[in-house]
């Protein structure tokens, strides 16, 4: 009897077309909301194209390797697939349709941060690390009100936004409601998902190593430090997801069930596969790890 071959989770989606991920997760948000709601999102995702390419008024393209703007395609298909999931799960009270397009459009833009503006002219993106949750919660909080969103859909936003990272302490964030905080947490998710389960995720960790050398992050001697440590991050982030997060990864299993009859989490299965291979690497090609990291398989 023939076996079904097993599905990789970057062979779901083409992740290589901002426009095949943009068309998912519009997939993924038609299934509970009207499609004509979309377009605040379509036209946001516009706007991210241009700001990451160079042509939005007053800042820079993209300069970061490793926060580039597939990561945040990676993150918005994640953040879709949550929604989506934790709507199939609470079919009665799904998340309000307002708030699940400003956490979209903050997803889309909840690493701006990194982008220099066009007066800035020393070094990349990459020196505001430390800093950059808060960049990118003061630009999207700007970027909201020049379209005309009000002062509490732009709050919101930047709440959601301060969800990011690894750094912020979530509890201190001054949430303006429970669908907002849910909805912060659920960005946060995926953050991580989105960026650890990618299919190039090891390979970009040289790119990481660049980007917190210039940005000042303490504890990474050089490139082989930080994908020795990227265990010990492993293990802090399954913390994090679980109980920071409060385990909103969870329903990613319910949007792989409905949309690909796939009785998995599959995030967390690209992920658990990343980390098997990183220890083979470290294990028996210490040496040759730059080789080893460009798959192309």
């Amino acid at each position: 009897m023939n076996k079904r071959k097993f599905v990789q989770l970057s062979q779901l989606v083409d992740m290589s077309s901002p426009t095949a991920i943009l068309e998912e997760v519009k997939y993924n948000f038609i299934q509970h909301y009207p499609i004509h709601e979309f377009l605040k999102v379509r036209m946001a995702f516009r706007d991210f194209l241009d700001f990451y390419e160079g042509r939005y008024p007053g800042y820079k393209a993209c300069n970061t390797k490793f926060h580039d703007m597939s990561h945040i395609t990676d993150c918005l298909l994640a953040i879709s697939r949550l929604i989506d999931g934790y709507n199939i799960n609470h079919f009665i009270n799904k998340l309000p349709c307002e708030s699940v397009v400003i956490a979209l459009i903050a997803t889309i833009f909840h690493d701006a941060g990194y982008i220099q503006t066009v007066d800035d002219n020393e070094g990349t993106g990459a020196k505001y690390t430390l800093v950059h949750v808060k960049r990118s919660a003061d630009f999207v909080k700007k970027y909201f009100k020049e379209l005309g969103y009000s002062e509490k859909d732009a709050i919101a936003a930047g709440n959601m936004i301060g969800c990011t990272g690894v750094v912020p302490d979530v509890q201190t964030i001054k949430f303006q409601n429970k669908v907002e905080k849910n909805l912060g947490y659920i960005l946060g998710t995926a953050d991580i998902l989105g960026q650890m389960a990618s299919r190039t995720y090891l390979e970009k960790l040289i790119f990481l190593y660049n980007e917190f050398r210039e940005g000042n992050v303490k504890g990474y001697t050089n490139e082989l430090s930080l994908l020795e440590k990227t265990f010990n991050f492993y293990h802090e982030i399954q913390d994090r997801l679980k109980k920071t997060l409060n385990n909103m990864d969870r329903y990613a299993e319910y949007h792989f069930n409905k949309r690909y009859k796939i009785h998995l989490n599959m995030y967390r299965i690209s992920i658990d596969e990343q980390m098997k291979y990183l220890k083979k690497i470290l294990t028996t090609h210490r040496n040759e790890y730059r080789n080893m990291l460009r798959r192309k398989a």
